[in-house]
């Protein structure tokens, strides 16, 4: 399945491709989502293909929403796991990106996820909200939860990541 170029929600445009290393080199993992959310940064292409997007964020908070639908059915008709995974790990991993100064990248090192209750499609909206647990220089932690539209755990996970040097921020061809 292909993916289109743009994307239009509530009145704006989004670009889909991965962030412009060289344009993000000089500003704060807070700042990008500002300026992904105002459609001036490209959207990332996982989340469209996944169906998962930016609800709200903070300083050492991220939330996002999903909706499970057919095509990510496991064999038992049931939501796959991989996508609730999928869905807790941006969450949680971007809560870790808002703490992030100029010039610092990430990539999640471990993913926990403990699944509670199974997730049928049709179920509606799922939100998971991401908390920074630890930010140190080379090394951050986020916990948090899903939730289905009636405020009922689905399930709860923590991931650690390691903080990094933007290559472009020290490379003038990225």
């Amino acid at each position: 399945m292909s993916l289109p170029d743009t994307i239009t929600e509530n009145g704006k445009t989004h670009i889909i491709d991965a962030l412009p290393k060289q344009q993000v080199a000089g500003i704060s993992g807070l700042q990008i989502f500002e300026l992904m959310k105002d459609g001036k940064l490209p959207a990332p292409p996982m989340m469209i293909h996944s169906n998962i997007r930016i609800k709200e964020f903070e300083h050492g908070r991220a939330v996002f929403t999903g909706v499970p639908e057919k095509q990510f059915l496991n064999p038992l008709g049931t939501v796959h796991g991989g996508w609730i995974s999928t869905l807790i790990d941006t969450a949680l991993s971007c809560a870790v990106h808002t703490c992030l100064e100029p010039g610092e990248f990430y990539t999640t090192t471990s993913l926990t996820v403990n699944m509670v209750r199974p997730l049928k499609p049709g179920s509606g909206e799922v939100t998971c909200e991401g908390r920074i647990v630890h930010r140190g220089s080379r090394l951050a932690t986020s916990e948090g939860e899903l939730r289905d539209a009636n405020g009922k755990l689905i399930a709860h996970g923590a991931v650690s990541c390691m903080i990094f040097p933007n290559p472009a921020a020290s490379s003038p061809n990225g």
